[in-house]
């Protein structure tokens, strides 16, 4: 009886810092679910330990026979918005990261090198069935733009001789 309780504790305290990861609130507000087998290897049965059936939050499941195995239940519209968020977050990401990398190598007019870029990158981009993909070095990328067009940036070593070690 002893092992039962220390793994319906371990379960416990998983199941609270799971939900306290996902921001779903405490552990006690979570749905809970068990998953268990069937007879029929396709079917298993999911039992409501804890929470609702109607609750909107994602629900968390153990499987009965291995513990350790906690999966998530997510609502589509969730699932939907947070992969939109990530993609946002993604996109939003390589435009910081692409914006940075164009001022480290003073341009005359940002916008400027920043439209050359995205015709560069689009280039570059290759066609992997319905998605884009691109995999590109932002500093070689800037500094072949600053090779190509260098009226696009200030030459430091023309406006300050001084500079030139040679």
């Amino acid at each position: 009886m002893k092992r039962q309780e220390k793994n319906s504790t371990d379960i416990t305290t998983k199941i609270n810092n799971l939900a306290k990861s996902l921001d779903l609130g405490s552990g006690d507000e979570t749905t809970l679910l068990e998953i268990e087998k069937t007879d029929d290897p396709n079917i298993k049965k999911l039992h409501l330990k804890k929470g609702s059936w109607d609750s909107n939050n994602p629900w968390l499941a153990i499987d009965k026979d291995d513990e350790k195995k906690i999966y998530a239940f997510v609502p589509a519209e969730i699932l939907s918005k947070a992969l939109i968020s990530s993609k946002e977050a993604q996109q939003e990401n390589f435009n910081l990261k692409l914006e940075k990398t164009i001022w480290q190598n003073i341009p005359i007019d940002f916008e400027d090198v920043r439209v050359v870029a995205m015709d560069e990158i689009k280039k570059l981009a290759s066609k992997q069935g319905d998605k884009m993909v691109v995999s590109v070095n932002l500093e070689q990328l800037i500094q072949k733009i600053k090779d190509e067009h260098p009226n696009l940036f200030i030459n430091m070593q023309e406006l300050y001789p001084q500079l030139n070690h040679n």
